[in-house]
């Protein structure tokens, strides 16, 4: 059993549910407002759910360039869009506000989330300057706000960064467990979209074990197989688009044919 929300299930695929551009992002649509982003996410959770996914999680992926403080307009539409979606939700659900901590939890435990993802922990040079989360204030703020059965997903080498701690990944994780209470160790690519180096996913999954380890990007209906022979579950967003395009809508065949393999593996 991976978390007490889904049951059973020792293999589980999480979906991203990609909101767009919210106010405040560059690419905010201001003709469209909230409720187009409302409408676009629906069908994409819609047809997430009908190809049997695990869970959704829901992302501000479309806020380019990213930022390590959430703004006010955009984590109040965040919060907004969420609400909006959750009566139509079957499956368990997560919020993950990039790359804000703070925000990411603030915006689960609101809702009523199961579980939030973010880098909580590190030190990287990354395209958005020097990147240094707040773990500390985030689990505290979990605490706080009395979501502690809320699981916090650590993301623990992030895209668009290159970590400057020289540990091998697989020591950060295990480390990440011990002092900064990880409910799950997510391993990623370099960018959005690519997959999580195999020795790396393999050492992390050897070395971590109190704790579920996810492949967190690049996963797809090719490699699904290598990534659960390893890993307790993944988030899976790039794949499930029309043409396997991050930004474009959710491509209910795809999930379908996904999940189907999926089924054959547990």
């Amino acid at each position: 059993m991976v978390f007490d929300c889904f049951g059973d299930r020792k293999k589980v695929v999480i979906a991203m549910a990609h909101i767009g551009a919210l106010p405040g992002a560059p690419l905010y649509d201001k003709d469209g407002g909230l409720q187009k982003l409302i409408d676009d996410v629906a069908t994409d959770v819609e047809k997430l759910q009908a190809g049997g996914v695990d869970a959704i999680m829901f992302g501000n992926e479309n806020d380019r360039p990213y930022v390590f403080k959430g703004s006010p307009e955009s984590i109040a539409a965040m919060t907004a869009i969420v609400q909006a979606i959750k009566p139509s939700l079957n499956v368990p659900f997560g919020v993950n506000y990039l790359w804000d901590p703070l925000s990411s939890v603030a915006i689960g435990a609101v809702t009523g989330a199961s579980f939030v993802r973010e880098i909580f922990t590190g030190l990287f040079a990354s395209d958005m300057g020097l990147w240094e989360p707040d773990c500390a204030s985030a689990a505290r703020l979990r605490a706080q706000l009395g979501r502690q059965d809320m699981k916090m997903l650590f993301n623990i080498n992030a895209e668009f960064a290159h970590s400057l701690d020289q540990r091998p990944i697989a020591l950060r994780a295990k480390s990440a467990v011990f002092s900064s209470l990880a409910d799950a160790i997510l391993v990623s690519g370099p960018i959005t979209g690519q997959p999580a180096s195999q020795s790396d996913l393999r050492d992390v999954c050897e070395t971590v074990k109190d704790v579920p380890v996810f492949a967190n990007t690049g996963v797809n209906i090719d490699n699904i197989r290598d990534v659960f022979s390893m890993a307790q579950g993944c988030v899976i967003g790039t794949h499930f688009k029309v043409d396997g395009n991050t930004w474009n809508p959710v491509d209910a065949a795809r999930v379908k044919r996904f999940m189907d393999v999926v089924a054959t593996l547990r």
